[in-house]
């Protein structure tokens, strides 16, 4: 086994306006339900870079200042460690639009409960918002058939 393994680097990013956060409802079927906007990092892209691409092409808007606040991480199923860089700003411009990965919708936190989010989303969440988590990381049981959240 050598040292070093295959990895998909992505990002997703946190925008909030005060209590409000920006969330895309997403229409892929493997990861449905709302959930923040971002994508891949592309080749010889710097992360900060990929996000401000990702969250204009996604939303319409222009972030500054993105914040790196955690990652998350698993295996997948053809062995490559995925890798999803949180970032957060509120710092903003430009106007709001949807694209052909979801509808763009600004969600105020308190209603987030009446809502079908996706299903790691309020674990996502606290290592947005926390100054103690820094990593989600999906771990498999020993098994190998059951997956668990382990905030680090």
């Amino acid at each position: 086994m050598g040292k070093y393994e295959k990895a998909i680097v992505t990002v997703l990013c946190m925008v909030y306006d005060g209590n409000k956060i920006l969330l895309q409802d997403r229409v892929k079927k493997d990861w449905r339900g709302l959930t923040f906007p971002g994508g891949h990092v592309e080749k010889e892209e710097s992360f900060v870079q990929a996000v401000v691409r990702e969250i204009y092409e996604e939303t319409g808007l222009t972030i500054k200042q993105p914040k790196l606040c955690g990652v998350k991480q698993f295996q997948t199923d053809e062995d490559e460690r995925y890798i999803v860089l949180l970032f957060k700003t509120d710092q903003f411009e430009g106007t709001l639009t949807s694209s052909d990965e979801g509808e763009m919708i600004w969600m105020d936190r308190d209603a987030l409960k009446d809502y079908r989010l996706v299903d790691d989303f309020s674990d996502l969440l606290k290592v947005f918002d926390s100054d103690f988590y820094s990593e989600f990381m999906y771990e498999r049981s020993k098994s190998g058939d059951d997956w668990f959240i382990r905030l680090y």
